[in-house]
């Protein structure tokens, strides 16, 4: 499985997109070099940086935070709020799980927002 760093990544949907590293980087008020590291893996940009990234080039902004190995300020809170959550993070990070079950995974978690909403809303799930 080849999968791609977060710099390529980014650098791959600034190219599709036609823009210069510059071009981009002024967008963002950022240097260029700054961005330039970001593109090369030499450094993890902050969450508003990825906010700013993932609406510019059209990506996925929770994607961009897992590849930059970060949590959101709200996760953090909740992972010392709720232990369990750390350690099921764990057991996942220790099975070393394929990306497949993971996606399983994120789609149940997902399965239970809906249910939650739906219930919130008055509905029965």
């Amino acid at each position: 499985m080849n999968e791609k760093t977060l710099g390529e990544h980014i650098r791959d949907a600034r190219v599709a997109k036609g823009s210069s590293l510059r071009e981009l980087a002024r967008q963002l008020t950022i240097t260029p070099s700054y961005l330039s590291d970001i593109e090369n893996d030499r450094r993890v940009p902050a969450e508003q940086v990825l906010r700013a990234i993932a609406n510019l080039l059209q990506l996925d902004f929770d994607t961009l935070m897992a590849m930059a190995g970060r949590l959101s300020a709200k996760a953090e809170r909740y992972m010392k709020r709720h232990p369990t959550a750390g350690m099921l993070f764990r057991r996942i990070s220790d099975q070393n799980l394929p990306e497949e079950e993971l996606k399983k995974l994120l789609m149940k978690v997902e399965g239970l927002e809906q249910q939650a909403g739906d219930t919130s809303n008055g509905e029965s799930p």
